[in-house]
């Protein structure tokens, strides 16, 4: 037995010899300093330390970098879209001046129509068209009760629109001069130097006016402008329509045909004005025989 624990010491020998010089490197290491004085242990360990703590530290950053810009994305989104409802609440509220500035333009020019005109006005708004004919009638939101009539000329500061066909207490229908049945008497220049008088009808081109009965030998010139004659007995003389766009001419027996484009922007009329306007009423004898002459005219 004392031989067998002796082969024994001498066996684990070698695993003390190593365990002293290992102990001995610890002592020496930990008692051992760098040139900055710091212990070389501590600097090892700090070493190994930061080998670990290195790629634990990168994982980490990525995995708060990535939850941080998917928490970000959500706030942009969100940001986005909050910018997006402002623009387009602005949008709206820059498309509502701008409509408020022509509503505005409009109304004074029909301010400023009632201060010229020698008749007196309403002032009214456009709030329906027929949809069965869009562009040759529309409803405004003045009637009877405002002292609307038939046959009372519609206007704004452009010139004639049409006329009243229709009247209810609080609304009234009108006929644009560009239907193609109405007719009103013209005269290209003024009235009282012009000899190039005839009538004025829609012509089915609902952009332009046709004029006809003008005797071919009289001269019109592109450009020229057409009034009302007040001949028709519906409108007062003196009301613009348009401007003469084209001429084909007559002869002595053939009457030229005339086009004109109406000054009113008959297509995109919002506010107009009803003239208070009623024509005098003609005497008798001109209703029932056009060409008579009164009686006391006749007597020398």
């Amino acid at each position: 037995m004392v031989e067998r624990s002796q082969k024994e010491v001498w066996r684990l020998t070698p695993w003390l010899m190593i365990v002293l010089l290992l102990g001995n490197f610890v002592l020496m290491a930990y008692d051992a300093k760098t040139a900055s004085q710091e212990r070389v242990i501590r600097v090892w360990a700090l070493a190994i330390a930061n080998f670990v703590q290195s790629p634990v530290t990168t994982v980490s950053s990525a995995v708060t970098d990535y939850f941080k810009s998917i928490s970000t994305l959500r706030s942009a989104q969100t940001e986005n879209d909050e910018l997006k409802q402002q623009v387009e609440e602005l949008k709206v509220q820059v498309q509502r001046s701008e409509e408020l500035s022509d509503e505005n333009e409009r109304l004074r020019s029909l301010l400023s129509l009632r201060s010229e005109s020698k008749y007196k006005i309403l002032p009214a708004q456009i709030i329906a068209r027929d949809p069965s004919a869009w562009f040759d009638h529309a409803v405004i939101n003045l009637g009877s009760l405002n002292g609307v009539k038939l046959n009372m000329p519609i206007v704004n500061n452009g010139g004639l629109i049409g006329r009243v066909v229709a009247v209810s207490p609080l609304t009234a229908q009108i006929n644009l001069v560009t239907k193609d049945k109405s007719g009103l008497g013209g005269v290209i220049g003024e009235l009282a130097t012009s000899n190039a008088i005839g009538v004025v009808t829609g012509n089915g081109k609902r952009e332009l006016l046709e004029m006809g009965y003008v005797p071919g030998s009289i001269e019109v010139q592109v450009g020229e402008m057409v009034y009302t004659s007040g001949q028709d007995g519906i409108y007062p003389p003196g009301l613009k329509l348009g401007e003469v766009v084209e001429v084909r001419p007559g002869s002595a027996t053939v009457p030229q045909q005339i086009f004109i484009r109406p000054s009113a922007r008959l297509f995109a009329m919002e506010e107009v004005a009803v003239l208070l306007y009623e024509p005098p009423e003609r005497p008798e004898y001109e209703k029932t025989v056009p060409n008579a002459v009164a009686e006391e005219k006749k007597k020398p």
